[in-house]
């Protein structure tokens, strides 16, 4: 729209310094012409002013000005709350009608806001940024369609919408507030305050929760009851009360991941239920667990089975060398030999059931251990216990462990004559076996199948030689690793409730001093420990599942030759349904990536193994609360002249801008908004109109002049 105006200014034809000294010198002359009593001062002064006022060129100035649109944001909440019951359809249609109203010099201009992962709705924030590109005279507030839950309120009115004065008035800039609900509304929420990431299996684990009621009507103290499953086994229920905190305890019943799933009884009349249920994520782990190393004698791998043990705080680790036989005298007095007699009656009949692992490293028995004492050992393998056995020269010697009780547990059987010893350079290689079990699995610098490292000409730099190796005449369980012409030489194997491993050389340590190029020693034999003291994550055969948002990814992994397999889900509303597994990248592996809706724990079963997988509680902070309410941004709405409306019963109309709105502060009723209008504008052009024409100024000046001359004529 264009407009015009009229102002009055000056233009001089002579600097305001010189017009002045005229002006002062006009003046000295007509006080002179007063002190001499001469006629026709005045009339002349006159003459002179006209003179000086055509000087200081009077104008009239004529102005054309083109009225500038203002600018209003709209800010419209798409965040996952938003999507509650008819919140999005109510706020969609009320913010399509607002970007359409067609108000007279007004613009209205779009932002869409979602939440962010962990922050919440920030509407605020987004108002800044858009602000930021309007120019300050012609914006003119602010709208926002919500549901009232804003993560980011300010607790003062933000720099961009705070009042500013304009010609001589207060300008406001409101705030609207539409609310895509009918009114306040009430939520339930339950938090888990405290969890232990990791805890004791065979014990309990403590979690401190807190139930909340929110909204008109609701107080602290409100009974509730709380529904505990773990794994998706059988729900425990627990009262408590709301506005409280309280402990509850979580049996851990096994090492590896726990799910544990929390709900809580829905409060009448609530929004949504989304907030009344979430998930723990605990890991349960075995208390310290203790291992005997015992060593026959010194040789170099005993620093690199301390050396690895010692490393791990979770070990308790018992160790003994065994320097001489019982049988041998040399005739040193016992007061002089600086040794511990080894306690055998202590380790293997009393307390040998207090062991996770038992570790035999080139040790040959030479009646070290009775009879008896072996037996123990064998019994505690098919107890539950592991043994882990590495096998030497001694093995075939008359002190062999394959020749007493232990012998029946063990994986392979070596023939005792100096044959079944093989002395050659090999380079250790993994067998079929070895490249799908989790032990050997993707271990650094495993060869890849085919590739002959046993060769002089191998390619160095991968897993360095040993130069010893047992041949065993037969073998039983799990090959995992083969040495010299593909003999055996890591077997694993489960004896009743037991496991035991048996490595057939003594020169694992080699790969520890980077005997051309090393290998993974540290790892395999942590591997190894690990697996016979049944770390779930080392199992042969396994099935696990993990929550991407949106998709459940399942895989399972088999030592076996991998065939067409099926799993089995159950929601957390107990449907069921079949999916297929395909073959995975890694050998071995069978995956599935299944869409899922539901929240919540599920369960993956294949018939055989079961595991359980529950999403991340993401965007807590938007989630946390999931009323439409008004509570948190009704005093900014109150302190910027905007109004607040709840459109789940009515809608909002928009009015033109008049200043009249602005000087009452009246920028809304029950059912409309408006924006005070700001007159930002942009001068389009100006016209100067003399007041004084040079030719009327010449005529007034000898008018004034001839006047004055008859004047002082008329006295003589």
């Amino acid at each position: 729209m264009t407009t015009s105006l009229t102002s009055i200014g000056l233009a001089p034809l002579l600097p305001l310094w010189l017009l002045a000294l005229l002006g002062l010198m006009a003046v000295a002359l007509f006080g002179w012409g007063l002190f001499s009593r001469a006629r026709g001062a005045t009339l002349r002064l006159c003459a002179m002013g006209v003179v000086l006022l055509w000087l200081a060129g009077p104008q009239r100035y004529h102005e054309q000005r083109r009225t500038l649109p203002q600018t209003a944001l709209l800010v419209v909440d798409q965040s996952p709350s938003m999507a509650l019951g008819q919140r999005a359809a109510i706020a969609r249609q009320a913010a399509d009608a607002l970007a359409q109203a067609k108000v007279d010099g007004l613009t209205i201009r779009t932002v869409t806001v979602r939440a962010n992962a962990h922050d919440g709705t920030r509407l605020f924030d987004a108002l800044d940024q858009a602000a930021a590109d309007i120019p300050a005279a012609q914006f003119a507030g602010a709208m926002m369609v919500t549901d009232g839950e804003i993560a980011d309120v300010p607790t003062s009115i933000p720099e961009r919408l705070r009042p500013v004065e304009e010609n001589g008035s207060r300008a406001t800039l409101p705030l609207h507030i539409l609310l895509s609900a009918s009114g306040e509304e009430k939520d339930r929420k339950l938090s888990v305050l405290q969890a232990p990431p990791y805890a004791i299996a065979g014990q309990t684990a403590n979690l401190r929760v807190q139930v909340d009621d929110m909204g008109p009507g609701t107080q602290a103290g409100t009974p509730a009851e709380l529904s505990v499953r773990v794994n998706g086994e059988e729900a425990r229920q627990i009262p408590v009360v709301s506005g409280t905190a309280q402990d509850i305890t979580v049996p851990v019943t096994q090492p590896g991941p726990l799910l544990v799933s929390l709900s809580v009884s829905p409060l009448p009349g609530e929004t949504s239920q989304l907030n009344n249920q979430t998930v723990a994520h605990i890991t349960g782990i075995r208390d310290r667990l203790k291992v005997l190393l015992i060593s026959g004698t010194p040789n170099q791998g005993e620093r690199v089975w301390r050396r690895l043990l010692k490393a791990d705080p979770s070990v308790d680790l018992i160790h003994f060398t065994i320097l001489r036989p019982p049988e041998k005298d040399d005739g040193t007095p016992l007061s002089d030999l600086a040794l511990i007699a080894f306690p055998v009656r202590e380790l293997f009949q009393e307390k040998i059931n207090q062991f996770d692992l038992i570790i035999l490293d080139g040790f040959e028995n030479r009646h070290i251990l009775p009879h008896s004492y072996l037996e123990n050992i064998a019994s505690f393998v098919r107890r539950g216990g592991g043994l882990l056995l590495t096998a030497g020269p001694e093995f075939i010697g008359p002190g062999s462990l394959q020749d007493t009780p232990v012998g029946d547990v063990l994986p392979a059987h070596v023939a005792p004559d100096q044959s079944s010893m093989l002395v050659s350079r090999f380079r250790p290689t993994l067998t079929d076996t070895g490249r799908r079990h989790p032990v050997t699995a993707s271990l650094p610098g495993a060869p890849k199948a085919g590739t002959d490292l046993n060769s002089p000409t191998a390619v160095p730099g991968l897993w360095g030689p040993w130069y010893r190796a047992l041949h065993p005449d037969n073998t039983h369980g799990e090959v995992l690793m083969n040495g010299p012409d593909n003999s055996p030489l890591l077997v694993l194997d489960r004896v009743e409730q037991g496991r035991i491993a048996l490595l057939l050389s003594d020169q694992i340590w080699l790969w520890s001093r980077g005997e051309d190029g090393g290998g993974p020693q540290a790892e395999l034999l942590r591997r190894i420990s690990h697996w016979l003291m049944k770390e779930p994550e080392l199992e042969e055969e396994q099935l696990t599942a993990s929550m991407t948002p949106g998709t459940l990814n399942i895989t399972r992994h088999s030592i076996g030759a991998p065939a067409a397999a099926t799993i089995t889900l159950t929601s957390p509303s107990g449907e069921s349904s079949t999916v297929p597994l395909r073959t995975g990248g890694d050998e071995g592996t069978q995956t599935a990536h299944v869409p899922i809706t539901e929240s919540g724990i599920w369960r993956i079963t294949d018939g055989t193994h079961t595991t359980y997988a529950a999403p991340e509680q993401d965007n807590t902070l938007e989630m946390a609360d999931l009323r439409a309410t008004a509570t948190r941004v009704a005093d900014m709405a109150r302190m910027t002249g905007g109004g607040v409306f709840w459109l789940g019963d009515s809608t909002a109309s928009m009015r033109t801008p008049t200043p009249g709105l602005a000087a009452s502060g009246a920028l809304h009723g029950a059912d409309w908004l408006a924006f005070a209008q700001r007159n930002a504008h942009l001068v389009t052009g100006r016209t100067p109109i003399p007041l004084l024409p040079a030719p009327l100024a010449m005529v007034l000046a000898l008018a004034l002049l001839f006047a004055g001359w008859w004047r002082e004529g008329r006295t003589r």
